[in-house]
Order: C-alpha cells, then sequence, then structure tokens
C-alpha cells in the first residue's frame, strides 16, 4: 500500500508551514519585553509616552514590538526606553553610591538623577532616580555613555521631568 498515495497533503502541510516561514517579512523595529506597571505608575508612563520626541540624537522615532505605551524607540538598531520597570538591584547597593562599583555609577543629567549601568555585552542602560516611576534608556552597541549616553540622557530630561514626578517609585 502506499502511504502518500491516501494522504496527498500529509507532506505538503509541513512544506507549506516551512516556506512561510522562511518567506516571512522582517521588521525594522526591536522586539523588547513590555514592563507591567501597577495602575499609579501606569499613568504617568502613558504621560511620558505622550511628550516623548519625535527623534532622539538624530535618530527617527522606530518603537519596538509589541507596540506599547509603556516602550520607545529612536533609530535602527533603536535606543530602546521602557517606562514601569522594577527597580534594578543596583540602585540600592551601597557600593554604587560611594563610587566603589566599576560597572555602575549614579548621576544626574538636566535635573533628571540617573543610574548608569555597563551591561556584560559592552552596552550602557541607565535608568531613573528619584522619580515616581523607574524609566530604563538602553543605548545599541558602540554608543559611548559619556559622548551620546549624555546627549541622549540631555534630550528625555525634558519629558520626563514633565511626565514623570519627583518622589519614590513603587518597590516592585
Amino acid at each position: 500500500m502506499n502511504f502518500f498515495r491516501h494522504r496527498p497533503l500529509g507532506l505538503l502541510a509541513p512544506a507549506l508551514l516551512i516556506a512561510a516561514a522562511g518567506c516571512s517579512t522582517t521588521d525594522d523595529s526591536a522586539a523588547v519585553a513590555v514592563p507591567r506597571p501597577d495602575a499609579k505608575t501606569a499613568g504617568v508612563c502613558r504621560d511620558l509616552h505622550r511628550v516623548l520626541p519625535q527623534k532622539l540624537d538624530g535618530r527617527g522615532r522606530n518603537d519596538p514590538e509589541p507596540r506599547s505605551a509603556y516602550t520607545a524607540g529612536w533609530g535602527n538598531p533603536a535606543i530602546i526606553l521602557r517606562c514601569g520597570v522594577v527597580r534594578p538591584p543596583k540602585m540600592v547597593d551601597p557600593k554604587v553610591a560611594e563610587g566603589g562599583d566599576p560597572d555602575a555609577v549614579a548621576g544626574g543629567v538636566n535635573g533628571v538623577d540617573w543610574l548608569m549601568e555597563e551591561q556584560k555585552d559592552g552596552t550602557w542602560r541607565f535608568t531613573t532616580a528619584g522619580r515616581t516611576a523607574y524609566v530604563q534608556v538602553s543605548l545599541v552597541d558602540g554608543m559611548s555613555a559619556q559622548d551620546e549616553g549624555t546627549s541622549v540622557l540631555t534630550e528625555l530630561a525634558a519629558p520626563v521631568k514633565k511626565a514623570i514626578p519627583e518622589g519614590i517609585a513603587s518597590m516592585r
């Protein structure tokens, strides 16, 4: 008995699935984990999303997937902003406050305090401090914290100050 004669679509379905996956379109936007803030934090994050710039450090807006009021991006590869993230552990590490951590430094730019962390892959991540929501900005590979990072944080200072009040963020 010829097994394939009775199941003509038996091999066709997997072949079509593989072909469709191989031909799928690609999107130029990055994919990021969307934060899940509490209700109070969600409100200020939505306020921030409304006042974020269309250009950042000369890069056009390119929001990541899935689209969310808690994330934004600029450029390709994208500088990524996430609002409503959990407090980074280094935010409360005494070594950081004392200047004793080589991978994390606290500082401020235009009235907004940030924790600056070098990631294992050599990229930089900044998280707001002293605001009612934690806002995290990740630079793309090759961007220096001192040059491009300062420019990015300078451009984001006004929207952050406008939308995210000073205060203590939720301890999540």
